[in-house]
């Protein structure tokens, strides 16, 4: 196995992560986090990002449900920061891959954790989560999740909000519950869901009828743009597809540019700044 030398840690709320280079042209993040199991913190690596040539793959660890609390939603933020910060000191074109080990990819917010004191644990997952989605709408780069397990909630919405989706056809399905189990959607985040489910029907069955979509289904629909076999195979097609991306060597900032003004309800209201006309004239004159 390469050698590894660490490099630096960095501090990002309450996760940090350890930069590794593993031979010479690789980078690892490895991403920790602070988790509460009952009465006990828990110190546990979240997620980590490697680099696959031009791909940065960022995987949630483990084999659990990857539900998502502060702790989760920190680590995923620190790794986002981490790619952004890596990706402008290496220079030219990136893509990022979001993967998860185990049966699921996310099955949404921790709601275990939330009931101990609904009023003050609730609002802070959902801001975390909102901001991480103002991450990605905002990222750098081509976005794709590789959806290796089940999508429900929140790690669906998480899911989608993505510039692509690659699913698993194997196992899992993509899954908006919260009408099956009693919770609102805020209007945040449903600005982006409907920019997301362009189709009335599908997002009428998603929303409204808590449909368990599979992967030939949601294909079907629009909402995954690759279905293949097993976790393996949907992640490798998910970085075959980033490397693709990458290799048409976008300008980063334009890419985010264009995405922002592709989806400016979303970006409004999920807290992403858009750009008015004038200053965007001004930015296109700027890269003639």
């Amino acid at each position: 196995m390469p050698s590894q030398q660490l490099i630096r840690t960095n501090c990002v709320g309450a996760a940090w992560f350890e930069y590794i280079t593993v031979a010479a042209t690789s980078t690892v993040f490895v991403i920790h986090g602070r988790s509460r199991d009952h009465s006990q913190v828990v110190m546990a690596e979240m997620c980590r990002v490697e680099k696959r040539g031009r791909v940065y793959l960022l995987t949630l660890t483990g084999t659990d449900e990857h539900r998502l609390n502060p702790a989760l939603l920190d680590a995923i933020r620190s790794a986002l920061a981490g790619v952004r910060s890596d990706a402008a000191a290496s220079g030219g074109s990136a893509a990022l891959v979001v993967a998860a080990e185990g049966k699921f990819f996310s099955n949404g917010f921790d709601l275990a954790w939330a009931r101990v004191s609904p009023s003050d644990r609730v609002p802070l997952m959902v801001s975390a989560l909102q901001r991480i989605i103002a991450d990605l709408l905002s990222f750098p780069m081509p976005t794709i999740a590789a959806v290796t397990g089940h999508a429900a909630a929140a790690g669906c919405f998480l899911a989608l909000s993505h510039d692509y989706v690659v699913m698993r056809t194997d196992r899992g399905f993509l899954y908006m519950s919260e009408i099956d189990i009693g919770v609102p959607i805020t209007e945040n985040i449903m600005a982006v869901l409907r920019a997301k489910i362009a189709d009335p029907r599908t997002r009428r069955d998603l929303l409204l009828r808590g449909k368990r979509m599979t992967a030939a289904e949601a294909t079907a629909r629009g909402l995954v743009d690759r279905s293949v076999g097993g976790a393996a195979e949907t992640v490798e097609a998910a970085v075959a597809m980033g490397e693709e991306l990458a290799a048409r060597n976008w300008d980063g900032e334009v890419y985010a540019s264009i995405r922002k003004g592709a989806f400016r309800e979303a970006c409004r209201g999920i807290g992403v700044a858009v750009e008015e006309d004038e200053a965007e004239m001004k930015k296109a004159a700027s890269k003639l």
